[in-house]
Parts: C-alpha cells; structure tokens; sequence
C-alpha cells in the first residue's frame, strides 16, 4: 500500500524537476532581456572600478544588453556585496570585486551573508602581483638577504602596511610566517601615506602594486626585492619571486578582481555571462591595457573560480587566527 502510494510521488517528482529544467533553459535562452547591474563597492575612479569599466562595454555588447555600473560603497566592500548576495537570483544583479572579499570570513561573524553560499562566482577577470620594495638606503640588496637580515634582528624591520587586516597586512604575516621571521608591522590608512613613507626612509619594507612601484624602481627611488606572484613579471623580469627561494614555493599571492552572481543564479545565466566576459578577457586590447596597468587577463570558468575563491578565504582564515589579527574600530 505504502509502496504504492511512492510510484506517483516519485512520478510527479521527476515531472516537477523535469518542468524546472525546462524552465531554467528557457531563461537562459532569453537572457538577458534587460539591462545588467554591476555593483562596484568601491569609490568611483579607483582600480576596480576603472577595470570593471574597461570589461562592461564590450560583455555588453556581446550580451545584447548594457552592463550598468554602480557604486554602494561601505563596509570594506561589505555593503555593496550583501546588497548583491541578498539581490534577485536571476542574473540582472551583479557584483565587481576584489580579493579583500575573502578576507572578511576571518574578521567577521555577523556580515549577514556567506561570501561562498550567498555569492556565485562567475569569473575572475584579473590578477596582479606586488612587489616587495624597500629604500634603497636599506642594508639588504636582495630578498635572501632581507630575509636574513630579519632573522638576525627579529622585530627590527617596520613593515608597511595599508592598515590593519588589510590585504597587504595579511600577505605580509604569511610570507614572514613561512620564513619564520619577524617584523614590526606598522598600518597606515592607505596605499599613499606607506609610499610617502618608504621614500622617506621611515619605514623600511612594504609591497605595492607594478603601476604604482615601477616608475619609483626605475627611477632609483625604491628597490625591489620579490614578485609575490608565482611568474615573473616582464617589466622587472631580473626581479625574482618570492616562491623562488628555498622553502617558500608554496607563496603565491596576486590579488585580483572577478564578477559575481547573487547565490541561487540558475547555472546556465552564470555560464552565459561567463562566456561573454571570458571572451572579453581573451580581447588583445584588454589584455593590452590590463598590461599597461601591470595586471594580466584571466578568464576562468565559474568552477575554477569557486574553488580559487574557496581557498582564498580558506587562508587568510588561518593566517588571521594563526597571527591573532583583530581589527581596531
């Protein structure tokens, strides 16, 4: 009797998953019918967004339907990721952002969404490595010897930072926990006011990005000593990096920027708007410009992405807890 009763459930089953396939395809083939919103979490005119400008043109284009930028800044990035992770799962709603994104798993317990359940990576569109760069009046001429150097004098060294928690915080306790070193690090608010002071000789390492570090190298006033990275970079291709050396291939920090999806979003609108920006990556006047910016073009599937993602947070998770890192208000 009860088995009886299991027959047509299973058969109405099938029917319901067969009918939400159906309609999910069907979705896809019609999107999008309108305009695209890119949330940028950012101030309008910095790196991320002039970089989700640079791809929203030509995806849409290939879309059919225009990409419209804008701007919900608070939070660190915060506000305008719940605003996207909490959106309508349908494609219309996209996020823009940095890899600062996953970090906040590790300071946060209370963000009122789940960066890897609420948000639906859909490509990673960039990467960059920075560079380790000292004054040139420092006494190490090379990444060996810096490493040395602090060894020999644990705490000596002042490490730059653009602020407490801060991406540039979290690489440099990893790289200095895995040469089993110690520094000082001393957080700024900004990337302006850690420049200002390595050309002034008042602190005495920090890493920056290829745009903003290369016009200071070439000119003498900064020398670099490792690409965190795990290639070379062309424009200081006698500039090793970091993973390199003995004991350290495991370093590996680019950051990046990538698109994201609302959770929820049917598979096959995320692979549609995976296509399109994956072709853009792929342009040689993206890749060109990118270039110029000292980033390269990625591309990825939304697959190769989550997982990327994924072991993002993963890490800084253990390097916040490892190092005992809390935010200061």
């Amino acid at each position: 009797m009860q088995y009886s009763r299991l027959i047509p459930m299973a058969a109405a089953m099938s029917l319901f998953t067969g009918f939400t396939l159906a309609q999910t395809q069907a979705q896809a083939q019609t999107f999008p019918s309108k305009p695209i919103t890119v949330i940028v979490p950012f101030a309008a005119g910095g790196p991320v967004d002039l970089e989700t400008r640079l791809y929203t043109p030509k995806a849409g284009e290939l879309l059919g339907q225009p990409l419209i930028v804008e701007y919900k800044v608070g939070g660190g990035t915060a506000t305008g990721s719940a605003f996207v992770a909490k959106a309508k799962p349908d494609g219309y709603t996209l996020l823009s952002n940095s890899a600062a994104l996953t970090t906040f798993p590790a300071f946060y317990n209370d963000l009122g969404f789940d960066i890897l359940k609420d948000l639906a990576p859909v490509t990673q569109m960039s990467k960059r490595s920075s560079v380790l760069v000292t004054p040139p009046s420092s006494p190490y001429k090379t990444f060996a010897e810096y490493i040395a150097y602090s060894r020999a004098n644990p705490g000596k060294v002042n490490y730059a930072t653009a602020g407490v928690g801060d991406i540039s915080h979290l690489v440099g306790e990893w790289m200095h926990s895995l040469t089993n070193t110690k520094v000082t690090f001393v957080p700024f608010k900004g990337t302006g006011p850690v420049l200002t002071e390595l050309l002034a000789a008042r602190v005495d390492v920090s890493t920056g990005t290829l745009i903003l570090t290369l016009p200071l190298v070439k000119s003498g006033k900064l020398r670099p000593l490792a690409m965190t990275g795990n290639e070379r970079s062309k424009h200081m291709p006698d500039v090793p990096t970091v993973a390199e050396h003995n004991g350290l291939q495991e370093f590996d920090y680019a950051n990046w920027l990538g698109i994201f999806a609302p959770g929820g979003t049917p598979g096959p609108v995320v692979q549609k708007i995976n296509e399109a920006l994956a072709r853009v990556a792929k342009m040689p006047a993206i890749i060109a410009e990118l270039d110029n910016q000292g980033s390269l073009a990625v591309g990825n599937s939304p697959a190769q992405f989550k997982l990327y993602v994924a072991s993002e947070t993963a890490r800084w998770k253990k390097i916040v807890d490892g190092a005992g890192i809390k935010l200061t208000q």
